[in-house]
């Protein structure tokens, strides 16, 4: 997936124009954006200084900027101003400006892109009149939640996010989140030493709002140095139709990954949080927990050994429909395991402390 592009308005900064900046210029933000070329001087040029122009014309002084949008309408002489490139803003307020947009959208240029009401459905059509096109799209977002959301819309969002109300700590945050991957996992053959049925107890079903991959699942464990791969419900079962956004994960003190870095208890998972789906090949991305069904039911205990001698552990719910992975993406039903058979695991190798990896003596058993 191509990198998203951040940008920083100070045309309502105020006060805070250059603390916002000097932050934004840190978090390696694309470009800087004012309606004062006088705002964009001092500015490196790691940094696109890009020039808003109201009216209905240019301003003869263009300053340091590396990048003039006009507004639609608006004459362009670009010979005038070598080393300079242009583009166009676009207020979309109705659908007569909704069409302009559309327009513009179509070409190679930058058009950055504004919307009036608290709806993404004229984004939607923007997006879709753009599409196989060489142009970039910017789209102005009030906050970091809101960026956040611009960016999904119809799946890919536009090229960028342009934050017009910035506050101190919010380019941070918007990089961070904006440019987070999440790392592909090492993933181990563990071999099973036995299986026991242990009583009954409560299990948690993890419904993610997320269509999960016949090869993925999350990893859960009765211990957080050694996890197992359990498989979503996206292959067929007797009896009941397929749930292909659910893992039937395990018993609710066990610990599933919330991301690359961090565990969670799957008791306390809940409608909002994520967790990290893993691929059987060790790819890994999160997705977002809709719900987590906790019940009472008969629950069986799968021991195995991990290469080094790790002693590993998982508690699910006593059931053949409940499955793990196995190398190559082998879909392994619980309640047939024997010694012997091979499943997918990941060992952190450290102990956790409220989810955060940390190096101290701590015995699991």
């Amino acid at each position: 997936m191509t990198a998203k592009l951040c940008w920083l308005d100070l045309r309502a900064a105020g006060d805070t124009k250059r603390i916002v900046a000097e932050e934004a210029v840190h978090q390696r933000f694309d470009a800087v954006v004012a309606a004062d070329p006088a705002d964009l001087a001092g500015l490196p040029p790691t940094v696109t200084r890009v020039l808003v122009a109201g009216g209905n014309r240019l301003p003869d002084d263009l300053g340091p900027a590396d990048l003039v949008l006009a507004g639609p309408g608006t004459p362009v002489d670009a010979g005038r101003h070598p080393g300079v490139r242009f583009g166009e803003w676009h207020d979309v307020t109705d659908r007569t400006s909704l069409d302009r947009a559309c327009a513009a959208v179509r070409g190679d240029g930058v058009t950055l892109l504004s919307f009036a009401d608290p709806t993404n459905i004229p984004m939607e059509i923007v997006l879709a009149a753009a599409a196989r096109t060489a142009g970039t799209i910017i789209t102005a977002a009030g906050g970091v939640d809101d960026a956040l959301v611009h960016l999904s819309v119809l799946e890919h969002g536009p090229d960028g996010v342009l934050l017009t109300a910035p506050r101190p700590g919010d380019a941070t945050r918007l990089a961070g989140l904006v440019r987070a991957s999440s790392p592909k996992l090492d993933l181990v053959t563990v071999t099973v030493t036995g299986i026991r049925h242990v009583g009954a107890g409560e299990r948690a079903c993890v419904d993610t709002c997320s269509y999960l991959r016949p090869d993925e699942g999350i990893l859960v464990g009765s211990w957080a140095k050694a996890l197992l791969l359990c498989v979503s419900e996206t292959h067929p079962l007797p009896y009941m139709p397929t749930r292909p956004f659910r893992v039937n994960a395990g018993a609710i003190m066990s610990y599933t990954l919330a991301d690359a870095e961090h565990t969670r208890y799957l008791s306390e998972l809940s409608a909002g949080d994520t967790v990290l789906a893993v691929g059987a090949d060790g790819r890994t991305r999160k997705v977002t927990v809709g719900r987590v069904k906790i019940e009472t039911r008969p629950l069986l205990a799968i021991d195995a050994t991990a290469p080094d001698g790790e002693p590993v552990s998982l508690i699910v719910q006593d059931d053949w429909h409940v499955r793990v992975l196995g190398p190559g993406a082998a879909v392994l039903n619980t309640t047939a395991l024997r010694p012997g058979d091979e499943i997918l695991g990941h060992l952190p190798g450290r102990e956790r402390h409220v989810g955060y990896p940390i190096d101290e003596l701590c015995h699991e058993r």
